[in-house]
């Protein structure tokens, strides 16, 4: 805690007072403290009388009103407010508590990682063991040059020379660094930078790519992390939030059942609900999609006191603050359930205008009245319910409160009007997949609240670790006085939270992907399930298997036969493994807490969970989300992608491999910290299955590529070196070891990695099952890249043994063999790229051509006299050029040797062809299968009542009921 901020009139000016200047040392004080109190309020009076502003010292504010600093907490600050008021009217006196670590965004974000992608685990290992490849071939070329040198050129007198300072080993030394300067270009260094650079174009392929721009918000997807592109085209299992995600979090208004009444009809579709005559409101804003001519007759003609209660709860029972626009009240609210509410009671004429610490201002049917407001005891996640306590401008007491059904109407009396009404009204709610609240009221008597406040006041006064349990006490004893005959349940409220478009769609176009899709929300187990029904997550044919029987298979000896005798559904089912295609897990909060406590359930319920449709978790925290990824993470190699739009969902998104944010109604810390951007949940169709594929498969590709051409050209050294006497003699022309990776190989390489598609974007998303292949990894296994680098080797080896033995007893000299080399490792890089590349665009044509191309002209440059006239050591392949493309055997031995280089690759794909050739035909001549006769047992409907959303933190009440002013627009009252 830095200090306090005092401010006066015009507060232009910062001032820093020292602690030292009142007489404070960090050793104590040096006078006694009414000395030191009273010199501090005289600098105070000076500032404050020139409108300066100046920062206080936490010590210093401390001693001023006797709080120690070490216990200084947000519950103190109307102790350090009450002063402010009364020796220093003109400073507003403020204390920072839970700054920094402390906050509640930062303890809620989980540890920041540094994402790597699986395909890069993979290639470094099979870079380490390149290296070390390198490294010992080095090693036992310099050995072979050690004896040779001391067996055979110690032995002749004109090679004796050659041998350094006579020292066998020291040449042996020398010719190990020369050697791994040699094959140097076989270690893909160079690889990872233009890897770097393909990561980054296909995620501007994912910026541009209009079928993901969002036109009504103006948004397109964004990719803020630019190596993760394949792990798009690898996700094994989708875990998404449900509210803001799955849905568009525009909540309406749309029924509601008052004194056992229902108003307003679901069914009707938003833009055909006829709008009511409103205009008698003067606040009202035309946001009310629900048709409900009765209720509005009703509370016009004032007929039921049960309505204008119900209206008043929901004008009263909140955290929203109002901000004034064009005389109507604009609503900022910490949940859209809670601006859905209040809107509604506004546009029923019970319009909530303004509040300050104490007060609350309504306009009732354009008559204004003023609540006291005497307490707010606030909405959290463990309470599920929210109360006020309020003072009528009658001076009668009156709490209200509203919270889900399970924690209402529990707190009723065992015989209320209207109950069993409203539970009929809860369950159709809940059935058409609304999010429903309850509304009670009773009357408090004045004794009591005045035993009540006084205990409150002391409890809140006290500096325990048990205060809050101690206020959560007093504030459960409050609300369970519902029971007394005072009591009334008013009503129900439905609001509903439509699908986003294309949400159905997609879950099931990603399923048939073979991705897992799981749904961790904080609604009600019932809401949550229809809506699972509704955006096609469950089947209608689907068995839910719930705790009580998952808890068994997983306590039985052996779990997969109990799991298969559950998942059997039908009475004559054949086909087992579609029986348990049909049966999706629902688990809860509590119930992920005791299975996180048992962690040797585990690895079994993942594995079970691998056979079942889908897994849908309700009433879960943020932290539970990250867990169930975690637990995900743990008992399986797949790749996690994690997709939510708000702050709760931040944990969940940076704990998967692959974290997606959509830009929602929520803020943006998801945005923020989530790899990928999306505005809409549809988008996840092309970017999985569309880029993510071609991601994956061009990075495949590329990477396998690369590993060919450097390797098969830089290996060449090693088998000339038994030729040669293991001297490190190179066997091409130093400009072509230079530019063989620059230039002659590049462009071709380049385009490959960016336009390679094994499949058009239509196709992608008409035959989901094509992205099965990224799954088990078999572009990008280490056995792939091994087969890679095997098949390098066996280039490497035509490359030279053909042409040695061409050219073996022969006029021709080492310079032409040299430029022979150099052409059909030229040649064997470019048919094995024509060979890999199935998608030719106008690019890939003109990168094979310039490459071809600038090989022939570099090559003529580099090998012509001039140059060699100029740097004899640096050009000194003089006519090499015009010397050997000028001779048949040449270009006939080149061909030769390119062509038995690519010879595995032209025979797999000539057998590829045959064999898709052979498949079709089987196709054709399959037996139809015989049709097997089943009963179609259609789910029952369970009882569904509440779907209130209990995910969210704790709300504003703190604050608004320690604020000892809020800015707002006064409203005069009559």
């Amino acid at each position: 805690m830095e200090g306090a901020l005092l401010k006066g009139a015009s507060a232009l000016v910062n001032g820093r007072l020292l602690p030292e200047r009142w007489g404070y040392s960090s050793g104590g004080p040096e006078q006694d403290d009414s000395d030191v109190v009273e010199l501090m309020e005289q600098e105070l009076q000076v500032k404050l009388e020139a409108g300066e502003e100046m920062v206080v010292p936490s010590a210093a504010i401390s001693m001023l009103f006797s709080i120690p600093s070490a216990c200084c907490t947000s519950s103190m600050l109307h102790e350090l407010r009450a002063p402010a008021s009364s020796r220093l009217r003109k400073a507003q006196i403020s204390k920072t508590v839970f700054r920094g670590a402390d906050t509640k965004i930062l303890r809620n974000c989980g540890k920041l990682k540094v994402k790597k992608t699986q395909m890069e685990k993979v290639f470094n290992r099979v870079v380490i063991g390149i290296v070390l490849s390198v490294l010992l071939s080095a090693l036992l070329l310099a050995i072979g040059n050690g004896v040779f040198s001391n067996r055979v050129m110690s032995q002749m007198g004109f090679l004796s020379a050659l041998v350094v300072d006579s020292n066998p080993a020291y040449s042996g030394f020398l010719v190990y660094w020369s050697y791994i300067i040699l094959l140097s270009p076989a270690m893909p260094i160079a690889l990872y930078l233009t890897l770097e650079f393909v990561h980054t174009v296909h995620s501007l392929f994912i910026c541009w790519d209009l079928e993901m721009y969002w036109q009504q918000a103006d948004r397109p997807a964004q990719a803020r992390n630019t190596s993760l592109s394949e792990e798009l085209g690898q996700v094994g299992y989708l875990l998404s939030d449900k509210t803001g995600t799955l849905t568009q979090n525009r909540l309406l208004f749309r029924q509601c059942c008052i004194a056992g009444e229902i108003y307003g009809d679901a069914s009707v579709k938003v833009e055909d609900v006829e709008p009511m005559n409103l205009s008698w409101n003067p606040f009202s804003r035309g946001g009310l999609f629900m048709s409900a001519p009765g209720l509005v007759e009703k509370v016009r003609g004032e007929q039921c006191q049960h309505t204008r209660q119900f209206l008043s709860a929901l004008a009263l029972c909140n955290t929203v603050m109002a901000d004034w626009n064009d005389g109507t009240p604009v609503y900022q609210a910490a949940s859209p359930d809670e601006e859905a509410l209040v809107s509604a009671a506004r546009e029923l004429g019970w319009a909530f205008l303004s509040r300050t610490r104490d007060f609350i201002v309504v306009s009732e049917l354009g008559v204004t009245h003023q609540y006291q407001l005497l307490a707010l005891v606030d909405f959290t996640s463990k309470r599920r319910r929210m109360s006020v306590l309020v003072r009528e401008p009658g001076g009668g007491i009156k709490l209200y409160c509203k919270g889900a059904d399970i924690v209402i109407l529990e707190r009723l009396q065992e015989y209320s009007p209207y109950l069993e009404k409203m539970e009929t009204a809860l369950e159709l709610f809940a059935e058409a997949c609304l999010r429903t609240l309850c509304i009670a009221v009773r009357s408090v008597p004045e004794a009591s609240w005045e035993r009540w406040s006084e205990a409150l006041a002391q409890s809140a006064a006290m500096e325990t670790c048990d205060r809050d349990a101690l206020l959560e006490k007093l504030y459960d004893d409050m609300e369970k006085d519902l029971q007394v005959r005072s009591s009334l349940l008013l009503g129900v409220t439905a609001i509903e939270d439509r699908l986003q478009e294309g949400v159905p769609q997609t879950i099931s176009l990603l399923q048939d992907a073979g991705i897992k899709v799981w749904v961790l929300t904080g609604d009600k187990k019932e809401t949550a399930v229809n809506i699972g029904y509704s955006c096609k997550l469950l089947d209608p044919e689907t068995r839910l298997l719930e705790w009580q029987e998952l808890r068994q298979i997983l306590q039985s000896p052996d779990p997969w036969i109990s799991f298969n005798k559950a998942r059997q559904t039908e009475l004559w089912a054949v086909d087992r493994e579609m029986a348990g295609a049909k049966t999706s897990v629902v688990l809860t909060g509590p119930e992920l807490a005791e299975l996180d406590q048992r962690p040797e359930w585990g690895a079994t319920f993942i594995n079970l969970t691998e056979h079942c449709r889908s897994v849908l978790c309700c009433r879960v925290t943020p932290a539970q989300k990250a867990d169930v990824v975690k637990l995900v993470r743990k008992h399986t190699s797949a790749i996690t992608m994690a997709i939510g739009d708000g702050a709760n969902d931040v944990n969940m998104i940076k704990t998967a491999h692959v974290g997606v944010g959509l830009e929602g109604m929520e803020g943006g810390q998801a945005v923020q910290n989530a790899d990928f951007v999306l505005s809409q949940f549809r988008f996840l169709q092309r970017l999985l299955l569309v880029h993510g594929r071609w991601s994956y498969h061009r990075i495949s590709v590329f990477l396998r590529y690369f590993l060919f051409k450097t390797c098969s050209f830089a290996l060449v050294h090693i088998w000339f070196g038994f030729v040669n006497g293991f001297s490190a003699q190179s066997l091409y022309e130093n400009w072509f070891i230079s530019l063989y990776t620059v230039m002659y190989t590049s462009l071709p390489t380049v385009c490959l990695a960016f336009f390679e598609q094994n499949g058009s974007a239509e196709s992608s998303l008409e035959y989901p099952q094509l992205y099965t292949l990224g799954h088990s990894q078999k572009l990008s296994s280490p056995l792939m890249l091994v087969m890679s680098l095997l098949y390098a080797v066996y280039a490497s080896l035509i490359l030279f043994f053909i042409p040695m033995g061409v050219f073996f007893n022969t006029a021709l000299d080492y310079q032409t063999m040299a430029v022979t080399v150099s052409m059909a490792a030229t040649f064997t890089a470019t048919i094995e790229i024509v060979l890999q590349t199935r998608y030719w665009t106008k690019y890939n044509i003109a990168a094979l051509c310039v490459s071809v191309a600038t090989f022939f002209i570099c090559s003529r440059i580099t090998q012509s006299p001039s140059l060699f006239k100029k740097s004899p050591t640096d050009y000194f392949f003089y006519g090499a050029f015009d010397a050997a493309f000028t001779d048949p055997l040449v270009w006939l031995t080149a061909f030769l040797t390119a062509w038995t280089a690519v010879l595995p690759s032209v025979t797999r794909l000539a057998l590829s062809v045959v064999r898709k050739g052979h498949d079709s035909q089987k196709i054709h001549s399959l037996p139809t299968q015989p049709v097997d006769l089943r009963p179609r047992l259609r789910r029952g409907s369970s009882l569904r009542r509440s779907s209130y959303a209990v995910s969210q933190g704790a709300g504003l009440g703190r604050i608004i009921t320690s604020a000892s002013s809020i800015r707002s627009t006064t409203v005069p009252v009559n």
